[in-house]
């Protein structure tokens, strides 16, 4: 079996592609920039330069594919617009995959992208999924909730690093998960013929708040966190602002998103069902403890070896004597 991914160097992408190749799937990556995506490449993957916006390349990409994985997304600080990208590309794409006859098609969504329709990624995230449902193709959807691999980031270093961590007031909990394990759905679902035509929330084990995060972090880094509460309004009177610009229409967008976090709502969702018809047992499933624990435990690892390399230094500069101070205490 040949797959398409596409998105392929994005934060889910990339373990997508090294799910699938280490499943011994034939892999083959649409990429803009294949400078960019030589690792991919090095891990045996084909490249094939293409855009969503280049139907031309669409074509020549899916030739002899069987199946497609659509991890593409627009990012804040892209060029072209989310909509031109998150939904004329995406539809360029499923109509390139039905000419194709490609047999299976996965894409990933946002979990109850369907309630939030004044938000314009989950808008489009929901008429993306109708659009595809309608088309024809034997596909799967994959509903996710947010990546763990976004708080080191966004928690970890800056506590690490004693910066202002960021939060809003009433944020909803999140139901976070590993983009490894993200991936090993969206590869176990080209083998069972139950997840056709379906769609899944693929989310972690437990929704966490902002705060309770903190806690965590603080309690594996040994460091206390400066948190730094950011109004909802200030955020909303941004969007606005960034609205006016055409550099930053994504920004704008994603800034939208946060409606959604503070809703307060818990973004997420029972897995009993996912689990049992994907065949994948819970205790697989990376915690949200298990990954910050190896995360701080590898940095503090590596600050402890920067540490002590550095206080040798010091030994090794003090038992030095430069010539100036030889001379002198040979004339005392």
């Amino acid at each position: 079996m040949t797959l398409l991914v596409v998105g392929a160097t994005g934060t889910l992408g990339r373990q997508v592609v090294r799910r699938a190749l280490d499943e011994g799937y034939e892999v083959r990556c649409l990429v803009r920039s294949p400078r960019k995506a030589t690792f991919l490449r090095e891990w045996g993957a084909e490249l094939v330069q293409g855009d969503l916006l280049d139907p031309e390349s669409l074509t020549a990409a899916l030739t002899g594919v069987t199946a497609v994985i659509d991890a593409a997304t627009t990012r804040a600080t892209d060029s072209l617009p989310m909509r031109k990208v998150d939904w004329e590309g995406q539809v360029a794409l499923i109509q390139a995959a039905k000419a194709a006859n490609v047999q299976r098609f996965i894409f990933f969504s946002i979990l109850d992208a369907e309630k939030y329709p004044d938000v314009p990624l989950m808008e489009i995230k929901t008429c993306v999924e109708k659009f595809l449902a309608e088309s024809g193709l034997n596909y799967t959807i994959l509903r996710t909730a947010g990546f763990m691999q976004g708080l080191i980031g966004q928690y970890a270093i800056p506590i690490l690093e004693k910066q202002a961590v960021w939060v809003m007031g009433n944020t909803a909990a999140i139901a976070y998960m590993d983009t490894q394990d993200i991936a090993k759905f969206a590869v176990r679902a080209l083998r069972v013929p139950e997840t056709e035509n379906r769609t899944f929330p693929v989310v972690g084990p437990r929704a966490w708040e902002a705060a309770e995060i903190i806690r965590l972090c603080e309690r594996l880094s040994g460091q206390q966190a400066k948190v730094t509460r950011m109004p909802l309004g200030l955020l909303r009177l941004v969007r606005r602002t960034t609205r006016f610009f055409q550099w930053t229409l994504n920004l704008s967008d994603r800034l939208a998103f946060t409606e959604v976090i503070a809703s307060g709502q818990p973004i997420t969702a029972s897995m009993d069902e996912t689990y049992q018809i994907f065949g994948i047992d819970q205790s697989e499933i990376t915690t949200l403890e298990s990954y910050l624990q190896e995360y701080f435990s590898r940095i503090m690892k590596k600050i402890k070896e920067l540490e002590y390399e550095r206080e040798k230094a010091k030994e090794r500069a003090k038992k030095k004597r430069t010539p100036f101070k030889k001379k002198e205490e040979s004339k005392s």
